[in-house]
């Protein structure tokens, strides 16, 4: 460069000179000043732009430097190797080490020499990929160029510039991914790999990697030797031209111009279109190099090429779910294992997009070609019983189907939509995926439903999340009473199954048997604070959002993207597990190709429960087989075991779940279709949701059984933790029961964790013990210091309403509802907090023989008290309760005062004299006789008593 530039400013010095000489002539003298300005102009505006050219050049020589300073420096032997690595094929493996078959490779390759390749496919390559191959050093400068300006300037036109090298080094050592720092790695590497190989070596190299769409039996395929027999049917070395430049037009576009489909069919005359204006480019590049004469390209645009298209043959893929399984799961975890051996923590990939995209590409490449052998955790013959078994199923639903057009053939077909299936079954203490049932047909669609497909979870999520965090808190024990009761919030009207239904104050357990909804939606309203989701997440919920933590509807199963059946089943293990999250497992160790073990699982518990909550619960499902929605399974196994269940329906029947465990298993099930609908039919030929998901959970289980009768069947029990007890409480309450609660014979006895056990006496209940006042036209409960003749007493039992606005909550609801059929009444009763002030004194006056007054001022009174002040004493002739104002009198001088919740007294009233009694001529009483004023209060009395019940 400085060479360079020394030899530019010299030749510069030469052509001034030469101009001074001209300028200083005779001849020029008139144009000499323009000249001289004009050169001085042009000299200017060059060393500027010499000055900007290195400014340039600087800047980009340092941004490339920075992108390419983390590239290690590769040797020769480690490029050679890169690149030739397309040899062997990855392994997999069911537990105890049968073979399932080999990984699929997304290009069927068949190697061959550049020998064995016809000199015409050679040239249609380079004419059309790199026509330059053998000039330049690995890059084409001006390309790059050109790109990086298309690039930046967002042209709708974006020619490729790759050479033959950059590809290669593109398919063999780095990644598709689009950016600057990709492109600068493969321009490095490329000008390194000229230096390491021959340009033939890399040409032959180049024609055994780079894809070739798909054969005659829809596999996808790399190489010419195999595009050669797979799309003709000849070898790479036998291709005649039209051949050759179909075949070299392919990689451009390699599925859209592959004459085949997916299925392995020949495309329609539209799909093969494509393909064949892109052989004609190819073609016409070869003429334009020189490679063929006009005559020859006259001659193959004429050829009909279709002819040569090799018939469609059928391809067999055994456990097509499983192997597709697999391979993501080793994708997954090879992801991790290269990015960990380059250095960089394998958390990020779960954080860093480009950087998971990059490293899955890797990771897919280095599975499919690095000959390992990959162990996995399925017995084949439960996959077989299980898979056998939910082919042979009848009750699945209705098949619905639809007509759309094929996106690579254009044609319009018929597509099927049947009820999809899926069901895993998992091994408790270890996390193992022993089998699993990931759809109806691989044919119909390729989604493992076990795996992948994310669905609401309904009723299956009120264990998770409501029953079983409510008893970890020590908000209620297996029997505790929980409120079926209607509410409206936020205009949200939730519902039972049975939507009229309100069974109002019930034990927890008999809620959770038969599933009903408003109890999981009150029960969740009192602990939502505490944020249960986070447990979900601990149990591997992968896909929660904020709202999922916040919003009631997520304790009957509402999630917004939903849960798969691996990871609601897991979650239901971990009941089984004593509270600890093991998580599911399919892959058990991966080997290199020397038999060196470069993954093995290892298990990571994870306590999301305590022992004890996880036993109760698992108690309380129980029922679900016993009495509740789960009968019908339990009465179609064929064996008996500790299981326990839960079953679960979404909104319209769009999803029915089965979830079930014993000791040793887990097994859930899922059924819907791939785009929801409801799955209520109304025909005879179908049972009801709900049933067939009990029906196929029980199918599954017994054809495991059938298999593994000792294991699946295990006669082990759930064992009772020391600190979960047995405690009697009241029925409506929850609390220690009372005299009042045993009086009623509503004492229950069930499971709580020690720590829980209620010792709080029961005070729902008023009862004939109770005393209550009136007070303004409300009830309240009576102090220890009211006045007992200002109280009433409750004839049998009812409920305090303070408690029963506790029990209803924020989310309200028709407190008539609280007992059902019970004969126990709800009272307004409350407590009233009291001032300690002595009430307002009142008016008092007197017509007749009847002494009135007026209400006190004070929101305490209870009753008035009359006193007769004759004589100048003070003899107390009267107490009323606080909604009578009057009473009969005789001659004398009376007071009145107001009385208060604590017995306080007011002032006296102002004084008024009474007159004699007159006689009543229709009274039946002897003309001496005088109304009673005891008899008289009395009767008040019993009457506000009859009013007040």
């Amino acid at each position: 460069m400085r060479e360079w530039l020394q030899q530019f400013i010299n030749k510069l010095i030469q052509i001034n000179e030469k101009i001074e000489t001209i300028a200083t002539s005779k001849d020029t003298s008139k144009l000499r000043i323009t000249l001289s300005v004009l050169w001085n102009l042009g000299l200017v505006f060059l060393i500027l732009f010499l000055t900007g050219f290195v400014f340039v050049f600087s800047i980009g020589v340092g941004y490339f430097a920075s992108l390419v300073k983390d590239e290690p420096l590769h040797t020769k032997e480690e490029m050679r190797k890169q690149i030739y690595n397309y040899e062997e094929t990855s392994e997999m493996y069911f537990a105890g080490n049968i073979y399932i078959g080999k990984v699929r490779t997304d290009l069927d390759r068949q190697e061959t020499t550049l020998d064995q390749v016809s000199p015409l496919l050679v040239q249609a390559v380079l004419a059309t990929e790199d026509e330059y191959f053998y000039e330049h050093n690995g890059i084409v400068p001006k390309a790059v160029l050109r790109g990086l300006i298309q690039d930046f300037t967002n042209a709708s036109t974006q020619t490729g510039g790759s050479t033959l090298t950059q590809q290669l080094i593109k398919n063999q050592i780095l990644t598709n991914e689009v950016s600057y720092e990709r492109k600068a790695r493969e321009l490095l590497l490329a000008f390194r790999l000229e230096h390491f190989m021959t340009k033939d070596e890399i040409l032959e190299a180049y024609l055994n990697i780079i894809p070739y769409g798909r054969n005659a039996s829809g596999r996808n395929i790399a190489g010419v030797e195999t595009a050669a027999k797979g799309i003709f049917g000849v070898s790479a070395k036998d291709l005649n031209l039209p051949q050759a430049a179909y075949i070299a037009g392919i990689p451009q576009a390699p599925f859209a111009h592959t004459p085949y489909t997916q299925k392995g069919q020949l495309k329609s005359p539209e799909g093969l279109q494509p393909g064949i204006e892109r052989m004609k480019t190819v073609l016409y590049r070869m003429k334009e190099v020189g490679y063929i004469s006009e005559e020859e390209y006259q001659e193959a645009l004429n050829y009909d090429i279709t002819k040569d298209f090799k018939e469609p043959e059928s391809q067999t893929l055994n456990y097509p779910y499983l192997t597709f399984e697999i391979e993501r799961r080793a994708k997954e975890i090879m992801a991790r294992v290269l990015a960990e051996k380059d250095g960089i923590d394998p958390k990020r990939l779960d954080e860093e997009e480009n950087l998971y995209e990059k490293y899955i590409i890797l990771a897919d490449r280095d599975i499919r070609s690095g000959g390992y052998r990959i162990y996995t955790t399925i017995d084949k013959d439960l996959y077989d019983a299980m898979n056998n078994a939910a082919k042979e199923f009848q009750y699945y639903g209705h098949t619905f189907t639809k007509t759309e057009i094929d996106p690579e053939t254009k044609q319009e077909v018929e597509v099927p939509l049947p009820v999809q299936v899926g069901s895993i079954l998992i091994e408790n203490k270890t996390g193992k995926i022993l089998s699993f049932v990931g759809g109806r047909d691989f044919e119909i669609t390729e989604l493992n439903h076990a795996t992948q497909a994310y669905r609401p979870n309904g009723s299956t999520m009120k264990p998770l999340l409501v029953y079983g965090p409510a008893i970890e808190y020590g908000v209620i024990g297996a029997g505790s009473p929980v409120v079926d009761v209607k509410f409206k919030y936020k205009g949200w009207a939730p519902t039972n199954y049975i939507q009229n239904e309100e069974r109002g104050i019930i034990p927890a357990r008999v809620a959770l048997a038969h599933s009903q909804n408003l109890t999981a939606i009150r029960l969740y309203d009192q602990i939502i604070d505490r944020r249960p989701a986070e447990l979900l997440k601990k149990m591997g919920f992968s896909k929660l959002t904020e709202g999922d933590f916040v919003n009631l509807a997520t304790s009957i199963g509402a999630l917004e993207y939903g849960t798969t059946v691996e990871e609601n089943t897991n979650a239901f293990a971990t009941f089984a597990n004593g509270g600890k999250f093991i998580d599911a497992y399919m892959i058990d160790r991966i080997e290199d190709v020397d038999g060196n073990i470069i993954y093995n699982h290892t298990p990571e518990p994870v306590q999301v429960f305590s022992p004890e909550a996880s036993y109760i619960i698992t108690d309380m499902m129980r029922d679900v087989l016993e009495y509740g929605t789960g009968t019908r399974a339990r009465s179609t196994l064929k064996f008996s075991s500790d299981f326990a269940a839960k079953t679960g329906t979404t909104q319209e029947y769009k999803d029915v779940w089965f979830v079930g465990y014993n000791p040793n298993i887990s097994l859930g099930v899922w059924l819907g279709y791939d785009q929801p609908r409801t799955l209520y039919q109304f025909n005879n030929i179908y049972f009801q949701p709900s049933t067939r998901v009990n029906l196929l959970w029980a199918t599954l289980m017994n054809a495991a059984y059938n298999v593994k009768p000792e294991f699946i069947g295990t006669k082990e029990r759930f064992q009772q933790p020391k600190d979960v007890v047995h405690a009697s409480f009241c029925g409506i309450s929850g609390m220690a029961p009372s005299n009042a609660c045993s009086n009623a014979g509503l004492v229950q006895n069930d499971l709580f964790i020690r720590k829980f056990v209620p010792s709080k006496v029961d005070n729902s209940f008023i009862s004939s013990e109770t005393r209550t006042v009136n007070i303004n036209g409300e009830s309240y409960l009576a102090l220890d210091s009211t006045p007992s003749e200002f109280t009433y007493t409750s004839s049998g039992i009812s409920l305090n309403k303070e408690f029963v606005d506790k029990l209803l909550g924020r989310l309200g609801g028709n407190p008539d509802k609280l007992l059902g059929k019970q004969s126990i009444q709800v009272a307004s009763a409350k407590s009233f907090d009291a001032d300690q002030v002595a009430p307002q004194p009142v008016n008092a006056t007197i017509k007749g023989n009847v002494l009135s007054w007026s209400p006190s001022a004070s929101n305490d009174v209870v009753g008035y008290r009359v006193y007769d002040l004759s004589d100048g004493g003070k003899k107390l002739i009267a107490s009323v309760k606080s909604d009578t104002r009057s009473i009969t009198v005789g001659k004398g001088k009376y007071g009145v005062v107001a009385v208060d919740i604590t017995g306080l007294e007011s002032a006296i009233s102002n004084v008024q004299a009474g007159e004699p009694l007159q006689e009543n001529p229709k009274d039946d009483h002897n003309e001496n006789e005088q109304p009673n004023d005891n008899e008289q209060n009395e009767t008040e009395k019993e009457e506000n008593d009859q009013n007040h019940q």
